[in-house]
């Protein structure tokens, strides 16, 4: 018998008496008995085939899912528009900025614009103007009033509520409180746009508007007497002056007298608030009581 034939019942438990005779005759008995009695002590692990095909579908979805081409072009334009509109963002927020110069009541101030032209800022007043794009739009906001020393060759606008004040190489003074808009002229010339009028001003010219009224005045002095410390008015009415005077020394006037609109020409100092209010008081025929630091009453 073939030796395959043999090991192949015996595998399969199957000799007969002479077989099993001739098995044990060939020379590997041994070796196939072994190798029998070893694996008879194996034991296969246990298998969950739920769990298993579970796993198996999800290794298999996996390798399924489609693999993403990376456009470097797409990509590219997309950092692109990043990178512009950061720029667009930082660059209207840079042009953007606006620089503030505020007095508070009691206090002046001078600073140079970007162009070197020089602005002195009355009591209780504001500029507001754009230093990063000056060079494109010489233009500031006034709310109060301002003296300019504008540098030669050099122009803007001086914007206010009431009017626009457009210079070049000059010097001038605004003013604008409530309803009262007045521009004068020092030096060189300035025009000067309120709603549908224009006026040009030289040298000397002043130009007014109160309430409605406009007036065109004359001016001698060389520059506004409040950047020297004084306060003057041609025809002012009162309650005008009594502002200007609580501006100056930072105080509360209360009037409640029948001369508010009573109109005063003369002037007051800076420094010195008793002689004040009796260069106020004296020609309108008014007494006044200091009552603390910042408390005035007047009364006829």
């Amino acid at each position: 018998m073939e030796k395959d034939y043999l090991i192949q019942k015996w595998l399969n438990n199957d000799l007969t008496k002479e077989e099993q005779q001739a098995f044990e005759q060939l020379d590997d008995v041994a070796l196939n008995k072994a190798i029998i009695d070893n694996a008879s002590h194996f034991k296969a692990s246990q298998f969950h085939a739920p769990a298993s095909f579970e796993a198996l579908e999800k290794r298999i979805e996996a390798k399924q899912h489609p693999v993403r081409k990376i456009s470097w072009k797409r990509t590219l334009l997309q950092v692109a528009s990043v990178i512009v509109l950061g720029f667009a963002v930082y660059y209207g927020f840079f042009f953007n900025q606006s620089t503030t110069v505020q007095t508070l009541a009691a206090e002046k101030t001078t600073f140079s614009l970007p162009d070197t032209s020089e602005v002195t800022l009355n009591a209780a007043s504001e500029i507001t103007y754009n230093e990063a794009n000056w060079s494109k739009k010489r233009s500031l906001q006034l709310t109060g009033e301002a003296y300019f020393k504008v540098a030669k060759g050099k122009k803007f606008d001086v914007e206010t509520s009431a009017g626009t004040v457009s210079v070049l190489g000059t010097q001038f003074n605004v003013k604008q409180r409530n309803s009262y808009f007045e521009v004068s002229c020092f030096e060189g010339r300035v025009q000067v746009t309120a709603d549908t009028i224009i006026r040009t001003l030289l040298a000397g010219d002043s130009f007014r508007i109160h309430n409605g009224m406009v007036e065109s005045l004359k001016i001698d002095n060389s520059n506004p007497s409040w950047t020297n410390n004084k306060s003057l008015f041609n025809a002012a009415p009162l309650h005008q002056v009594l502002n200007e005077l609580e501006r100056q020394y930072a105080i509360t006037v209360t009037y409640e007298g029948a001369k508010k609109n009573d109109l005063f020409s003369g002037g007051f100092t800076h420094d010195d608030l008793e002689s004040a209010l009796k260069a106020i008081t004296t020609p309108l025929d008014l007494r006044y009581n200091i009552e603390s630091d910042n408390i005035v009453i007047l009364s006829d």
